[in-house]
């Protein structure tokens, strides 16, 4: 087996590798997280048969964790917007801050909607909405756009169910219900920051009006939209009964150790919880048929294959990093500089910037900085969560031309390559500076 420094040539190897098949080669993420776990075993001097050993224990370990739970916020996130939940969303927030805030409305409706929806797809499925509220209101569409992305982008990141922020979580060992709650809390700042620079920067630029439908006619669409408790219901039940496990399990056994503790124990595993989002999600349509409880369900799945795949190959490069002493050396070597919580930022935005996919920076963050932890002052549960809340803060730095985010954002809201880089680059940017000093701020506090 290879050691001492030769470890650290493998993992800049392995880094560089990924990134130029993602981002050179357009190899998809699967392959080029699968290959590069072979290339850190075999260069290091591992057996092929442990190398093939230990890819499938992490890939299969990986998928067994998290897969299921995938699949369900997945789901949740189709028959949100094919049942037009999201637009009840929508309304009931400007009712709440007034249409005469229309720019403040579209940040906090894309903060809520990006916790079991992708940001790519919010995007999508809110652009039509956003158009036709800055038509109404005469609001710049640029401020508009940016107000909306950021928005999204904020909880993207931080905030499970999204598949990322459970992927990191799950391989930093990080409470599930901790890590919700600190990025609900982190992401506020941080959705507050895209907001302003949308209001103060984004509103010089003048963007040509592309809206086809007048809110009145988005709306039309739907027979009857759901109810509010109904539409919210499918993301604010399943993220309750997660932290209520959280909180009954906290070394003082607030809830005792009886029943009440073992059903929370139960309903807030997040498999089981997102499930019951699942259920929930069947109350959004007045008649349940084959579209609702096949097609909108396969859809859901078909759309979660690809993360999951995705984040299962992380879990395989993980557990070689593990295999071969990379992390723990790592470790050591990096001990000296005393970067602490700064360390899984500055990769995650390396990797982010590189490729990117905040989601692969997420998941190959997270699997290189698990084993470093402890030298770097993130030992135990909450240095667990700062060091998932850090990561996410650096794979939002930043979006440009080789993230898919990018182009969402600036062809639905007609942007011109030029603009985007000034209001959409330059937001999340931004963003994930005031992302990571706020989680700096806590960690003084809380560490």
């Amino acid at each position: 087996m290879v050691q001492g420094p030769m470890l650290l040539v493998i993992l800049a190897a392995a880094i560089l590798f990924i990134v130029l098949m993602i981002s050179k080669f357009r190899v998809h993420a699967f392959l080029a997280l699968l290959l590069s776990a072979f290339l850190v075993g075999l260069t290091a001097g591992m057996e092929p048969v442990k190398v093939i050993a230990a890819v499938a224990k992490g890939f299969g370990g990986t998928a067994e964790k998290i897969g299921i739970v995938i699949i369900a916020g997945t789901i949740i996130g189709v028959m949100l917007e094919r049942s037009g939940a999201a637009f009840t969303m929508a309304e009931t927030v400007l009712k709440l801050v007034g249409e005469k805030r229309p720019a403040l409305a579209m940040s906090i409706i894309g903060y809520i909607v990006s916790v079991p929806v992708f940001c790519d797809s919010g995007f999508v499925i809110l652009s039509s909405l956003n158009k036709s509220l800055g038509k109404r209101t005469g609001v710049s569409m640029a401020t508009m756009a940016v107000a909306l992305s950021t928005g999204l982008y904020a909880t993207h990141t931080l905030v499970p169910p999204t598949p990322g922020p459970i992927a990191a979580a799950n391989a930093l060992h990080a409470d599930l219900g901790m890590v919700i709650l600190m990025g609900f809390l982190v992401a506020i700042p941080i959705a507050a920051a895209g907001y302003f620079w949308a209001t103060k920067y984004a509103s010089k630029f003048e963007i040509e009006d592309t809206t086809g439908e007048t809110y009145e006619e988005l709306i039309s669409h739907f027979d009857k939209l759901p109810g509010v408790f109904a539409s919210f219901a499918p993301i604010v039940v399943p993220i309750l009964l997660i932290a209520c496990k959280s909180f009954a399990n906290f070394p003082s056994l607030p809830l005792g150790k009886g029943a009440l503790k073992a059903t929370f124990d139960f309903a807030g595993e997040p498999m089981v919880a997102l499930l019951i989002g699942v259920a929930l999600c069947l109350f959004l349509v007045p008649k349940l048929n084959e579209e609702v409880l096949s097609g909108w369900v396969g859809k859901g799945i078909t759309d979660s294959a690809s993360i999951i795949m995705i984040t299962a190959a992380g879990g395989s490069l993980g557990a070689l990093l593990a295999a071969t002493k990379i992390g723990d050396y790592l470790g050591q070597s990096l001990a000296q500089f005393n970067l602490g919580l700064f360390l899984p930022f500055i990769i995650a935005v390396a990797l982010k910037t590189a490729q990117g996919s905040s989601t692969v920076a997420l998941i190959t963050t997270s699997t290189i900085v698990y084993p470093l932890l402890d030298s770097l002052g993130l030992g135990g549960p909450m240095g667990a969560v700062l060091a998932t809340m850090a990561i996410g803060c650096g794979s939002m730095v930043v979006s440009h031309a080789n993230d898919s985010y990018f182009w969402v954002v600036s062809q639905f809201s007609g942007m011109n390559v030029s603009v985007a880089y000034k209001c959409q680059t330059m937001a999340t940017l931004i963003q994930g500076l005031v992302g990571i000093t706020v989680v700096w701020l806590l960690y003084l506090v809380l560490m």
